[in-house]
C-alpha cells in the first residue's frame, strides 16, 4: 500500500527500552477533497530514510499496516493499529543539473569566403 501527500512534520528518532528499539514518525497530509494528516512510522534502521526530507515536500511511502492485541490487567482485550512505514520517495522533479551556457545556433558560425591566402595578416599567431 502506498500513502502519497505534503510532509507536514517529520519527528526525531525516539530510542526504547534496554535493547534500542528506534521509531521515527513523519505525518502527511494527503492531497483530495477532505485532506487527511497520516502519521506514519519507520521504525529501527528504516529510520534514517527520513534524514533527507523536509516539511512542505511532496512524498510516496510505501507503507504496510499493522495491528496488535493486548490483554489489560483487568483480563479487557484491546485492539491497536499502525501504519509502518519501508520506502519513502520524492515526488519533486529533479533539480536541472548546472549546464554550460546554450550554444549559438550551428548557422552562426559560418566559414569566410572572402579569405585569400595572400592577403597579408597581422597577427602574431
Amino acid at each position: 500500500m502506498e500513502v502519497q501527500g505534503k510532509v507536514k512534520m517529520v519527528g526525531e528518532t525516539q530510542t526504547f527500552g534496554s535493547n534500542g528499539f528506534r521509531k521515527r514518525e513523519i505525518v502527511v497530509t494527503t492531497d483530495e477533497q477532505y485532506p487527511q494528516h497520516i502519521m506514519v512510522e519507520f521504525i529501527q534502521d528504516k529510520c534514517d530514510l527520513l534524514n533527507n526530507f523536509q516539511v512542505g515536500q511532496d512524498v510516496k511511502i510505501s507503507i504496510n499496516l499493522r495491528g496488535r492485541e493486548w490483554v489489560n490487567p483487568q483480563g479487557e482485550t484491546k485492539y491497536f493499529n499502525s501504519i509502518q512505514g519501508w520506502r519513502i520517495e520524492s515526488l519533486q522533479p529533479a533539480a536541472p543539473a548546472a549546464s554550460a551556457p546554450p550554444m549559438p545556433p550551428a548557422d552562426a558560425f559560418e566559414p569566410a569566403n572572402d579569405f585569400s591566402e595572400e592577403e597579408h595578416d597581422d597577427l602574431p599567431f
